[in-house]
């Protein structure tokens, strides 16, 4: 139940990228058949990758995953462009890869404002405007959080970034592979991925770039990935990263149904049978595979080790931020105090989840919650538990 962090890589997949290590083991830019064999198959995953984001193929570049994407598209963005203005707009909830960024780009002369989110975590598209100034040069939102599962509005705010002649890219580490992601649609100048986010092999991903697009490298070299990113590249990788997106985008409308289904019913059965629970992010507009809860008087990574004990992998928020001691900066961004930010869960499906094992969880999870609720002495008393009870019976009716 923690997809959002990593996903077992396919069987499909390591099939194809097995003779990549032992018989295909050439290296791409070699003249001779070796290098011949890898850099067809590094073409035939490119253009893989590239028709699960309705993007042409040569305006893919593989990367060693998302948060390299990000850096390479924030940066390479940024330090072209700096003659032209060093303003950048991003949003309060973005993933560190993005927010690690700006925040170094600050360091060396960039302006970033960080745009404030509703409680569902839905981006204000007046605010963004307002925002833009003649200095803006780039503006990152991402297209669906990691942590609440809220899918942004970006074919909106690429209208808007088109209008303001603005670059504009998106984080898609999370939506690649589990929703339609068009980036003619959306009008995205470029767009993160990871591999290992939809059933590929961790350590690879890709950046789309819009043609015209023109960036500053970040890593130089031998010229690899038009110059961009200078090292021979991993072909095993790349070509489980382009089976993966072949095998995503012919599964994608039938594993989101079901999964947004078992999605569903942990949602529904978790905030009817669980006293002063509460779902974050939006109710209907988030990823078919995330749950995100929070309880009041519980304490996360608690339980998190308490489902654990029981054999349920969760998390409490980002893979990429669990070993911090703060509160998530998406779940206070979204207007949740500390103590309820402490007291967030999140529940990831993937392909490979079976019915009983929602089952499982749903029968499990209460039980787990009472029992440490028993003994926290910030546990409310019935009365609060009845008020709750009238909420959440309008928040189902709802759903």
């Amino acid at each position: 139940m923690d997809h959002a962090a990593t996903t077992r890589v396919d069987p499909a997949v390591v099939d194809a990228m097995l003779p990549y290590f032992t018989q295909h083991f050439g290296n791409a830019s070699s003249l001779h058949s070796f290098g011949r064999d890898a850099y067809n198959a590094m073409e035939t995953a490119r253009s893989n990758v590239a028709k699960l984001i309705g993007a042409e193929k040569d305006e893919v570049i593989f990367t060693a995953g998302g948060t390299e994407s990000d850096n390479m598209a924030v940066k390479g963005i940024a330090f072209r462009n700096r003659s032209k203005g060093k303003h950048i707009i991003t949003s309060k909830i973005e993933h560190p890869a993005i927010m690690e960024t700006c925040s170094y780009l600050e360091t060396v002369g960039f302006r970033v404002t960080y745009l404030p989110v509703d409680s569902s975590g839905l981006t204000d598209l007046s605010e963004l405007e307002k925002a833009v100034t003649k200095d803006t040069i780039l503006i990152t939102i991402q297209h669906a959080n990691n942590e609440i599962g809220t899918i942004q509005n970006i074919e909106a705010i690429g209208k808007i970034t088109e209008e303001k002649n603005v670059h504009f890219h998106t984080d898609a580490v999370q939506s690649v592979g589990k929703i339609p992601v068009d980036v003619k649609k959306t009008h995205v100048d470029l767009l993160s991925m990871a591999s290992h986010k939809f059933h590929g092999p961790k350590g690879v991903g890709a950046l789309y770039i819009r043609k015209g697009v023109v960036l500053d490298p970040l890593v130089h070299g031998g010229g690899q990935e038009k110059g961009l990113r200078s090292s021979t590249e991993n072909i095993p990788g790349i070509v489980g990263m382009g089976k993966a997106a072949e095998i995503a985008g012919n599964q994608l409308v039938p594993d989101g149904q079901r999964v947004s289904a078992m999605r569903d019913k942990i949602i529904c059965k978790v905030l009817e049978d669980i006293p002063l629970s509460y779902l974050n992010g939006h109710p209907t507009q988030r990823l078919p595979n995330n749950a995100s809860f929070r309880f009041d008087s519980v304490e996360g990574e608690s339980l998190v080790l308490s489902l654990d004990n029981k054999g349920i992998a969760a998390s409490t928020g980002s893979a990429c931020s669990s070993k911090k001691l703060k509160p998530s900066h998406v779940l206070l961004a979204i207007g949740l105090n500390e103590v309820q930010a402490h007291g967030s869960l999140r529940l990831t499906l993937g392909r490979n989840n079976t019915d009983e094992e929602v089952g499982y969880v749903i029968e499990v999870l209460p039980e787990v919650v009472s029992k440490m609720r028993a003994i926290s002495p910030l546990w409310k008393n019935k009365i609060e538990v009845e008020k709750w009870r009238g909420k959440v019976s309008v928040q189902l009716e709802a759903r």
